[in-house]
């Protein structure tokens, strides 16, 4: 399974946001309307919905006196390269801020938690899926024992049959007390096939089941 995603990164969006303010520049004005468009849908303001307006209006008279028209022509086209070159790429860069706010670093950091956390849950299920397609392959690459060595990644799963006390430990809700009982329950039974009973079994809390659930594997 490949990486959860992440969110972009803000330099990644700073990188972007000055890209954009040098459309004009970089098109001799042509494209300014194309940039300023964007910059009217994102901030939706009276001000940015003029300024489309008056770059628009520019590269259309930049269009319309591109060719031989005279000085008067010459001197709307070069007016109009100005305007479109020089101003938006200025007025762009003023407001890029807006246009790309950066991302609020506490919701940033939060984003990726919560991405990592449920890329982890799906580790889980799929190896629980492995286990219980293949249990000799799940053994094999020690599925559910984080105490021995490895290389695949099951998103924190706990064998219940083999793991040993240290390793049951970790689970959540586990005290010293608890993880005797599941070793003690685990040399009368031999094996568990599930959360429930374990908890049955080992005389543990009820509201045990459903984390033991989340995090642990039975393999035979």
């Amino acid at each position: 399974m490949p990486p959860a995603p992440v969110p972009h990164p803000p330099g990644g969006r700073t990188f972007l946001s000055v890209l954009w303010s040098l459309v004009p520049l970089g098109t001799a004005g042509f494209l300014t309307p194309v940039s300023f468009l964007y910059a009217a849908l994102k901030l939706r303001t009276q001000i940015a919905w003029a300024a489309l307006t008056l770059y628009l209006v520019g590269a259309v008279t930049m269009v319309a006196t591109s060719g031989p028209t005279g000085p008067l022509g010459d001197a709307l086209f070069a007016a109009s390269m100005l305007l479109n070159t020089v101003g938006g790429t200025v007025h762009a860069f003023t407001i890029r801020r807006r246009v790309f706010p950066r991302p609020d670093p506490v919701a940033y950091g939060n984003d990726q938690a919560i991405q990592f956390a449920q890329h982890r849950r799906e580790l889980r299920q799929e190896a629980r899926e492995l286990a219980e397609q293949d249990p000799g392959l799940a053994m094999e690459l020690r599925i559910g024992r984080p105490d021995l060595p490895r290389r695949y990644d099951d998103g924190g799963l706990v064998d219940m049959n083999h793991a040993p006390g240290p390793v049951i430990a970790t689970l959540p809700g586990m005290t010293p007390e608890l993880v005797e009982q599941i070793l003690e329950a685990r040399k009368t039974v031999g094996t568990f096939s599930s959360a429930l009973e374990v908890c049955v079994t080992a005389n543990l809390p009820a509201d045990l089941t459903s984390p033991l659930t989340e995090y642990t594997v039975y393999l035979p």
